[in-house]
């Protein structure tokens, strides 16, 4: 499969998912999650000495409707430093709507947010110090596309810069148009990177179930990491490293 028809084909999935709340921040099971995941990114960011993020540069792939870019804003990164791709154009547009698209427009190129496959991106290798991708590759079907994908991230990441990744590492039985990606996958997809990497977010469906009954289950269960479907992982390019996993 050529990566554009790919890129047609991920379009097409993603426009046979119904509409649904699932996913709203207004549901217990989804802030405790987003909420844990934000606490991991932020100790991941004190291991690899990112105290001040201001003069971070950071491209993230597939930023749907802006949500994780505005987490970075939040954070402290500045928006002249942010960039976005997005394949849905209607993504995109939501994306505009929350994210400050006056200032940015203001500024020149304050948050560009590019439209289209993220393989036509214009960006300069060696020019980020993170490209962040979100639940992205769960959905890419097709293995040479992947790498082809990881590969050009790979390319605009600076040396000590790296890939901030969090995806799911199992496969849904439920849902044919996704499929998990374990670490090992995650490691062949950046043989040269050096893989830190913390198991996170208790499976959906069981999250879904204990907050029923009080939300606090969440974390006990979140307790048992078997019970844990997705990782967040930081690949970094140093000069020279081994390459290796590290777990916790």
């Amino acid at each position: 499969m050529s990566e554009r028809d790919e890129a047609r084909e991920l379009a097409d999935r993603y426009a046979r998912r119904t509409p649904t709340d699932r996913y709203s921040l207004l549901r217990p099971d989804v802030w405790l999650s987003v909420q844990e995941r934000q606490r991991a990114m932020l100790r991941l960011f004190a291991r690899i000495g990112w105290a001040e993020v201001s003069g971070k540069r950071v491209l993230e792939v597939g930023c749907g409707s802006g949500a994780n870019l505005l987490e970075l804003l939040r954070l402290g990164f500045a928006p002249s430093h942010l960039s976005g791709v997005e394949l849905l154009p209607e993504r995109l547009a939501a994306a505009r709507e929350v994210l400050p698209a006056a200032l940015a427009l203001h500024a020149g190129d304050a948050l560009a947010l590019h439209a289209g496959d993220a393989l036509d991106l214009p960006v300069a290798h060696a020019s980020q110090d993170a490209v962040f991708v979100s639940t992205v590759f769960s959905s890419l079907l097709d293995s040479a596309y992947q790498q082809r994908l990881a590969d050009a991230m790979w390319a605009w990441v600076k040396p000590g810069g790296g890939v901030l990744w969090y995806d799911f590492t199992v496969d849904n039985p439920r849902n044919a148009d996704v499929r998990g990606v374990p670490l090992a996958r995650l490691q062949a997809l950046f043989p040269h990177g050096r893989v830190q990497a913390r198991r996170v977010t208790l499976a959906p469906p069981i999250a879904r179930a204990v907050v029923r009954l009080h939300p606090s289950l969440y974390t006990v269960c979140n307790a048992l990491p078997l019970l844990r479907t997705h990782v967040l992982a930081w690949v970094a390019k140093p000069a020279l490293a081994s390459e290796r996993i590290e777990t916790a």
